[in-house]
């Protein structure tokens, strides 16, 4: 959540720091700022809306120069208002530092400040971070300091934080440095010829260079136009390790589609391709990951698997649970990262812990992650997020590859993960009693899913239909069995986010413990019944609802038969196997959602209250 770009070189900063904040806007669109380092000082500009309200006002302005920062907001501490943007100069003047995170102990530190003389014009948390780093600076003076006093400030003042951030900060008498600081807020520093960039994601630096620096937590790294350094929380130096980003900004862009959502649904089969390269067998039979650094004999050993996570990455955990319960015959259990976190969970020692984020960023699994790992737990990690924090700490773990997801709401990131955790439950199956030919099968089956998706997005018309017929609607009931639940809550989650039409996703024989109180014409219920044996009894619970006079939307597959008149309307979806059905009955939903968004005229890419990486508490 929020998005920082710093910039040092010898370009002129106000038109980077812009384009890096467009680019960031999914990450927080509450309000925008920048400063800009000019020969009289500190030429600060905020506003309150979407980055363009800071174009605007940036075009009226004459300041140039080549050392700023810059910040895009999702509202923490405080409401959204000018005072509350970001970037924030100490009162004295001599500091300027935005700020992504929550800062715990802010209270004292206003009390304390307020007493040494230092006053505050925001509600905000970060404010008090940027007077603390300018009480410092000036005592630093105080001691005799000079050379390295900047720098200095900021790492005694992070020395007093309790929280997170990942800060960019500037200081009146430093025009040649810029600083960075994280503690479980993501920073990245782009390395390029004569200039540096420093920003929460790798979309605000991959137009002006491919060399990246991924800080870890409790890093600093101080920039001027001549090189970095990079240093720990104690002063220590640090050996940076330049990775390369290994995708292009086209990749990022919307192209011939009008949102970005769309885009990625679309994006959806090269995505699952590219999840699936290289990880199949010579002979056809199993799932190969090189990245758990488990031994097969190690894997066996596992009695238990923990697969924890947030939001829409929790759907496919549940999946993950009936999938690798089915065909690895291996326990699994579901927990919210943070609630897991946070309770005592007693856990078996042979027990594997696995996290799901496509961020890789998340601040909840983040810690759900550490808090297995302090207790002994091998972790391994299912991310999109190549480089991430996630990515580094956890034990092992599987890339999703598919590529940049710009959409608040995820799409192919989902459906990424609904195919790795179905070739999981092969790999894992393959390892006890799954057969040769049950394997082989279940590849084919994996293999085909991409031109599957495809020919269900071909419907894509049909859907835009049926998402016109209810966009009216306020309540939505979306229903399911088995592996189809998660799906259900996935369709609601979507209608959810981009709609802001209350839906609740339930089993479908759930529905007559309470639920179908709620039937009734105005409200919609959508079913996903794709066969199989529980395939009439859903029928059953359509028919419950019909006799209550309530409307109902079913996905179903090709080959399934549905009495005449049963449904107001259907989606068909190809016949496919089990395993990989759930993500065949996913894309509808996508689009179902997507399309009455469009139709109430709701920001799709950009959802109300919400943002992309869910870096804060």
């Amino acid at each position: 959540m929020c998005g920082i770009v710093g910039y040092i070189g010898k370009k002129d900063v106000r038109n980077l720091l812009l384009e890096g904040l467009k680019r960031l806007e999914y990450r927080g669109y509450d309000s925008s700022g920048l400063v800009v380092f000019s020969p009289t000082g500190f030429n600060v500009i905020k506003r309150i809306g979407r980055v363009a309200k800071l174009v605007e006002a940036t075009s009226k302005n004459s300041a140039k120069g080549t050392l700023g920062i810059s910040h895009t907001r999702w509202a923490t501490h405080g409401g959204v208002t000018e005072s509350n943007t970001h970037p924030h100069v100490s009162s004295d003047g001599k500091i300027a530092m935005v700020h992504n995170g929550v800062i715990e102990n802010y209270v004292e530190m206003k009390k304390f400040l307020e007493i040494k003389g230092f006053s505050f014009s925001s509600e905000t948390d970060s404010e008090a971070l940027s007077n603390l780093i300018a009480y410092h600076y000036a005592k630093e003076k105080e001691d005799g300091e000079d050379t390295s006093r900047f720098f200095t400030a900021v790492r005694k003042a992070l020395s007093h934080v309790e929280g997170t951030y990942g800060i960019a900060v500037t200081c009146v008498d430093y025009p040649d440095e810029l600083i960075g600081a994280r503690k479980g807020s993501p920073l990245i520093l782009g390395v390029g010829k004569g200039e540096y960039i420093l920003a929460s994601d790798e979309s605000a630096i991959i137009t002006h260079t491919s060399n990246v620096v991924y800080l870890d937590d409790n890093e600093m790294v101080s920039m001027s136009r001549d090189g970095f350094r990079v240093v720990s929380a104690a002063d220590e130096g640090i050996d940076p390790v330049i990775n390369t980003i290994d995708w292009n900004i086209e990749d990022s862009e919307k192209g011939k589609f009008e949102h970005y959502m769309l885009k990625e649904i679309f994006e959806q089969p090269a995505a699952l391709e590219n999840a699936m390269r290289g990880r199949f067998s010579d002979d056809g039979s199993t799932a190969i990951f090189g990245g758990l650094n488990l031994t097969p004999r190690e894997l066996r050993q596992i009695d238990r698997l923990l697969f924890t996570s947030c939001g829409t990455a929790w759907h496919s955990c549940l999946v993950a649970e009936y999938l690798i319960e089915r065909y690895a015959r291996i326990p699994v259990e579901v927990e919210y990262a943070s609630e897991l976190r946070y309770r005592n969970a007693p856990l078996d020692k042979n027990t594997l812990v696995f996290v799901v984020t496509q961020s890789g960023e998340t601040i909840d699994t983040l810690g759900a992650l550490r808090e297995a790992q302090r207790r002994g737990y091998r972790t391994l990690a299912i991310t999109n997020g190549v480089g991430s924090t996630i990515a580094r700490e956890a034990d092992g773990g599987i890339y999703q590859h598919a590529g940049p997801e710009v959409g608040v709401a995820s799409t192919k990131a989902f459906t990424s993960q609904l195919l790795i955790v179905a070739m999981l439950a092969l790999y894992l199956g393959r390892l006890r009693d799954m057969s040769y030919t049950d394997g082989a099968e279940m590849v084919k089956a994996l293999r085909s899913v991409p031109n599957l998706v495809r020919e269900t997005l071909k419907q894509d018309q049909h859907i835009k239909a049926i998402a016109a017929k209810y966009a009216g609607y306020a309540d939505f009931l979306f229903l399911g069995r088995q592996a189809m639940f998660p799906i259900a809550l996935e369709g609601a989650l979507k209608l959810k986010e981009i709609s802001y039409i209350h839906a609740e996703g339930y089993p479908a024989a759930e529905m007559k413990h309470g639920p179908i109180a709620l039937i009734c014409e105005e409200c919609p219920s959508v079913f996903i019944a794709t066969g199989g044996e529980i395939f009439q009894k859903v029928l059953s619970n359509i028919q419950e609802v019909k006799a209550r006079k309530g409307k109902v939307i079913l996905i179903h597959s090709k080959s399934c038969e549905v009495p005449d008149g049963l449904v107001d309307d259907t989606i068909i979806i190809p016949d496919a196997a089990d395993s990989v059905m759930p993500i065949l009955a996913t894309v509808p939903l996508q689009l179902l959602s997507y399309y009455i968004a469009v139709e109430r005229g709701c920001d799709v890419d950009k959802p109300r209250n919400l943002a992309k990486s869910v870096t804060v508490e």
